[in-house]
């Protein structure tokens, strides 16, 4: 008739796992990773978190001090760009009260 189906391999024994790893590996400091994400959201806060964790990282050998520079660097730049536009509005709205021509 159809004939039989072959029996099944037999089942080898589990794999090993890999090597084990050096030793526990320092994490990305979280006041790092904090101070990139509030340099787009509240860049003060990104300069006070980015200044925080540079002390951190000085004795605690975690890794993200790149992050907390660029961190840094651009909630400075957004930090200098927002009182620059805060002050040109404010400058525009005393200039065009000075000669508004307004009459009463």
């Amino acid at each position: 008739q159809w004939g039989h189906q072959p029996p099944y391999a037999p089942q080898g024994p589990y794999g090993q796992y890999g090597p084990p790893s050096p030793g526990p590996t320092r994490g990305t400091n979280v006041l790092a990773i904090l101070s990139l994400v509030f340099a787009f959201v509240f860049s003060p806060a990104g300069i006070v978190l980015g200044h925080l964790a540079k002390r951190q990282l000085r004795t605690s050998g975690e890794e993200g001090d790149q992050l907390a520079t660029w961190g840094l660097i651009l909630s400075y730049v957004f930090t200098g760009l927002g009182l620059l536009i805060c002050c040109g509005w404010i400058a525009l709205v005393a200039f065009a009260g000075v000669d508004g021509g307004m009459t009463y």
